[in-house]
């Protein structure tokens, strides 16, 4: 059997981003998007990845995964961050593994400059979106780290699983990782309150009671940062008002319009030569955007985006177009990652 850290040795030598080991399979390695099978591993069995399991996991976090047939989990491996699911398909166990990379700077993730404004912001909510896989905690956590280095604030994540680790520098940086440190998402961010936080990261909104506290907390003073599985800034708003209850749709309608920030939505396109480069929709909060959430009128949103290009606003098209001119990215891949590729063949 190999020991975890061939397999890790693996997939850091690679430069992969994530790490497949299945019972009955060969195990694979996604480097720049592609699945590629590691040919001179063994293929595993259920008791190999149970000895895996075993060497990354409490006694506990083993006991959740056999009592739920799945567990998220994170690891440290010699300096990097490993974030891993374990799960069971056709009654075989599988682990899914990935490197959490150093946090990078907007510069270095190829961001645009006007994302250190929101960082920077005293108060608000600011959602980062997208499909699985597309950057989205990255970036997160390049803002986070802005915070961190230029302001005296008081930093609290709430994840599942804790995903890049923060050293505190100007700032004090309290990461809490829900089934170790806190119960769940909910009880966390309740008591928050009681502890002097200026800057709160939830990893994810995943239940209308978390989206409340969330835009709560950013109506009373706080920076509130998370991410949503969405493809757009319209479908994010719609997505969290959707979740509530008819009789207090209306509130947290007005609440969005008061408190949002921005929604950044972002891809991971597959760039020329090797390697992906973002492409993003920005959506910035203004007058007008208030008036639409407030009279539900989430649909104009993209119209409003597409014409705002002088306050700031990026359509997703338009950055796709800017990549094309740059000779980063193909046509065809510009068309594949579009939300609207009629639009874009016009553009092109």
């Amino acid at each position: 059997m190999n020991p975890i850290k061939n397999y890790l040795d693996a997939l850091i030598a690679n430069n992969g981003s994530d790490l497949h080991i299945s019972a009955g399979d060969t195990p694979l390695v996604r480097i720049a998007g592609e699945l590629i099978p590691l040919t001179n591993f063994d293929v595993p069995t259920n008791e190999d990845i149970t000895g895996l399991l075993r060497e990354m996991l409490t006694e506990k976090m083993l006991q959740d995964f056999a009592d739920n047939f799945e567990k998220d989990f994170s690891y440290d491996y010699e300096g990097s961050r490993i974030r891993g699911n374990a799960y069971v398909q056709k009654g075989k166990y599988a682990l899914s593994l990935r490197l959490i990379p150093k946090v990078k700077s907007l510069a270095e993730l190829a961001l645009p400059k006007i994302l250190n404004d929101f960082a920077m912001a005293r108060q608000g909510f600011f959602l980062v979106v997208g499909p699985v896989g597309q950057g989205k905690s990255t970036t997160l956590a390049s803002m986070i780290e802005i915070i961190n280095q230029n302001r005296a604030a008081h930093i609290i994540t709430i994840e599942d699983p804790a995903e890049y680790t923060f050293e505190s520098k100007k700032s004090l940086i309290h990461q809490r990782e829900v089934g170790i440190d806190t119960k769940d998402f909910e009880t966390a961010l309740k008591n928050v309150f009681r502890e002097d936080v200026n800057v709160i990261l939830v990893g994810e909104m995943r239940s209308h009671e978390t989206m409340a506290t969330a835009v709560t907390a950013a109506e009373t003073g706080h920076l509130v940062f998370s991410t949503m599985h969405t493809n757009n800034a319209a479908q994010s708003i719609d997505r969290i008002i959707d979740s509530f209850p008819p009789n207090q749709q209306d509130q947290i309608r007005s609440q969005l319009a008061s408190s949002l920030l921005g929604i950044f939505s972002q891809r991971l396109v597959p760039k020329i030569g090797g390697g992906r480069v973002p492409a993003y929709e920005l959506l910035i909060n203004n007058n007008a955007i208030a008036n639409l959430i407030r009279e539900k009128r989430t649909h104009e949103l993209n119209i409003v985006i597409e014409t705002s290009l002088e306050q700031g606003m990026v359509d997703l098209n338009r950055s796709l177009i800017e990549l094309i001119k740059m000779g980063q990215i193909t046509i065809d891949n510009a068309i594949l990652y579009s939300n609207n590729p009629k639009a874009l063949r016009q553009l092109i």
